[in-house]
């Protein structure tokens, strides 16, 4: 019998996709580039499931019912096109093709456009978890044509995360909009692990607390309104020790932190957008700046740093930690929601928000009890212009926010650097202020640029000559 999906690339996360559906009662032929890798997936995790191997795209397009279904596994990039240009020769109008890769939401939206010349549905699907997540259950972001998404639905549904309201899946919206949301995930998701990052530099180097120590704390930690996977990991991997030596094994790890991009496209868009997202960009360029290991060990020996590493009360900074990083995390998370909602206006996606903090709550690596409050805050308000501004975190960060700046000013104080900290808090500083000195920015872009200004005691744009003329010249300078 003709199998109801096919699946293209058997890397991890494919393998492990395709079983999660074999699972769930869906028969499933595959293809791999490499026939070998196709045959020992067949000899061994997939043995005895409705999981038939196909050795070419068109065998794999012969093997299904239409109309077809195929979800492409693949590296984003060249080789997502490659295998479009190749599965465009052999399918017909009205099939459907899944990208369920980390591609750009730009390029998802350039190759609908190109499939829907031959009458195919393209659908560009974010699915967030890792291994574990493809296997037991993920969060599935899929955007495209809602008529291709109906029709996935009943597979979607089953094999996602399930949380108590429901599957985490839903219908994005148009286009890239599943792409997008997938990227602005990622984005949090580098804020997140940055602003854990730096609570155990501050807990290591100003409190001078070792692995295990802290691996108590982020454990208990979890049991509290920080409840999440990435604090729960932490706890996790902080008490892991290393078989062969008996040391903490995050010790031995090289710190340069490697990115696969979806941070930087997360800043990039939201610079195109206007939109601050100061954390995640924080995030993005620690990274970059980790990954320089020799330059910072060469600035370490040439540049002054404070002269003591000891906070004058540390039993006040341990104290301070755990609320400053919820504080933090509540304007991370509030940065990536104001870059949704400005994408889903600009790009016309119809994002709901509410939904999009759901099919979080389950599979994803951000998953956390906070996204219960966020999609709470949405359903009230839909149209709610800026998370903080919910009066439940609103509150939250009005009574954290003292504990979030003994942190940052003890961090400064002591040399450790906590720039995802500093950043949250200086989105938070200045959202809350009425008037910035952004007018003395405008006042000089006038003097050097006539860029002109408006005023506050009266309508209209006005210019003024801020310099004298230069001397013989009726001109200003």
């Amino acid at each position: 019998m003709a199998a109801q999906y096919g699946l293209i690339g058997l890397g991890v996360m494919g393998e492990n996709l395709a079983l999660n559906i074999a699972d769930h009662g869906f028969s499933l032929a595959v293809y791999n580039r490499t026939a070998e890798k196709t045959r020992a997936f067949l000899e061994g995790a997939a043995r005895g499931r409705a999981i038939s191997a196909t050795y070419s795209i068109p065998e794999l397009v012969a093997a299904l019912e239409r109309p077809r279904r195929i979800i492409v596994m693949v590296s984003a990039g060249k080789a997502v096109d490659a295998v479009l240009q190749e599965l465009r020769l052999h399918l017909t109008a009205g099939d459907i093709v899944v990208d369920a890769g980390n591609s750009l939401y730009t390029d998802t939206e350039r190759r609908a456009r190109e499939l829907a010349a031959d009458g195919l549905r393209y659908v560009g699907m974010g699915v967030s978890g890792g291994e574990e997540g493809a296997r037991w259950g993920p969060s599935l972001m899929p955007g495209g044509p809602r008529d291709a998404y109906d029709e996935l639905a009943p597979m979607l549904t089953r094999i996602a995360a399930q949380v108590e309201d429901g599957p985490c899946v839903t219908y994005v919206g148009p286009g890239g909009a599943g792409h997008y949301v997938k990227m602005v995930h990622n984005g949090i998701e580098y804020g997140d692990m940055q602003l854990i990052a730096e609570t155990y530099a501050l807990m290591k180097h100003a409190l001078g607390l070792g692995p295990r120590q802290m691996s108590e704390i982020f454990a208990a930690w979890n049991q509290s309104e920080l409840n999440s996977f990435l604090i729960e990991l932490a706890a996790i991997v902080l008490a892991h020790v290393d078989p062969d030596t008996g040391e903490p094994l995050v010790e031995l790890i090289v710190d340069t932190a490697e990115q696969k991009g979806t941070g930087r496209w997360t800043v990039q868009s939201a610079l195109e957008l206007g939109v601050p997202v100061p954390t995640i960009f924080a995030a993005v360029w620690t990274r970059t700046l980790s990954s320089d290991k020799d330059l910072r060990v060469t600035a370490s020996h040439r540049l002054a740093g404070p002269a003591s590493g000891v906070p004058a009360d540390p039993g006040a900074l341990l104290s301070a930690l755990r609320p400053a990083l919820y504080a933090a995390k509540i304007s991370s998370y509030a940065q990536g929601m104001a870059l949704l909602r400005a994408a889903s206006q600009e790009f016309g996606y119809g994002i709901d928000y509410a939904e999009i903090a759901r099919i979080w709550k389950g599979g994803c690596i951000i998953r956390a009890r906070l996204l219960n409050l966020i999609q709470q805050a949405y359903r009230h308000d839909p149209a709610l212009e800026n998370l903080l501004l919910a009066p439940e975190f609103a509150e939250a960060v009005s009574s954290r926010h003292e504990a979030w700046r003994q942190v940052v000013a003890t961090g400064h104080q002591l040399g450790v650097a906590c720039p995802a900290f500093s950043a949250s808090l200086d989105y938070y500083d200045t959202l809350r202020t009425a008037r910035l000195p952004a007018n003395l920015v405008q006042a000089l872009r006038d003097a050097f640029g006539a860029h002109t200004y408006q005023r506050v005691d009266r309508p209209g744009i006005y210019h003024t000559e801020w310099l004298p003329p230069r001397e013989g010249s009726a001109a200003p300078r």
